[in-house]
């Protein structure tokens, strides 16, 4: 039986950046409808903030199925009491075998660990998956918390229980 392995991982391993480059180029050419260019993944990786993903500012997981890196995600701290969720990916052809929901799982996890009691994140309309993904593990829509061009609809939960 295939298993989903997690753990977080350095932002610049092989793997890690190798998933990165993934995202980026699923989610610009989404946007730009059309294929990104080589120089393009590259320009929108540059100074993009990726080493905040360390602690204790952030965390950057790796997730592997069947031992191929199938999936990244990382948490970044905001301030004292929230993080925000960022670069969830999973490549195409590991969809649907339960690794999202596992990948959330971990990287609230490791929010909390940083000292997190709040998950916000913000992502583009068409992203329908990502959406639909958020929703089902308790996500809510709330006011926006940040703006920039590729910022459509922000969301947030509570990881910390109550009580």
């Amino acid at each position: 039986m295939t298993v989903w392995t997690l753990a977080p991982e350095a932002f610049d391993s092989p793997d890690a950046s190798d998933l990165r480059r993934a995202y980026y180029d699923d989610v610009a050419s989404r946007y730009w409808q059309r294929p990104a260019t080589v120089e393009e993944i590259d320009e929108g990786l540059a100074g993009d903030g990726v080493e905040r993903l360390t602690p204790p500012t952030g965390q950057f997981v790796v997730g592997r199925y069947g031992g191929v890196a199938a999936a990244c995600g990382g948490v970044l701290m905001l301030d004292a009491e929230r993080a925000e969720l960022t670069r969830v990916y999973l490549r195409p052809a590991f969809r649907g075998k339960k690794g999202a929901g596992l990948l959330l799982e971990i990287l609230e996890s490791e929010a909390r660990r940083l000292g997190a009691r709040r998950m916000v994140l913000n992502t583009r309309l068409d992203l329908i998956e990502a959406r639909t993904l958020y929703a089902r593990h308790g996500y809510d829509e709330i006011p926006a918390y940040c703006s920039g061009p590729y910022m459509d609809i922000w969301y947030g939960k509570d990881i910390v229980p109550s009580g």
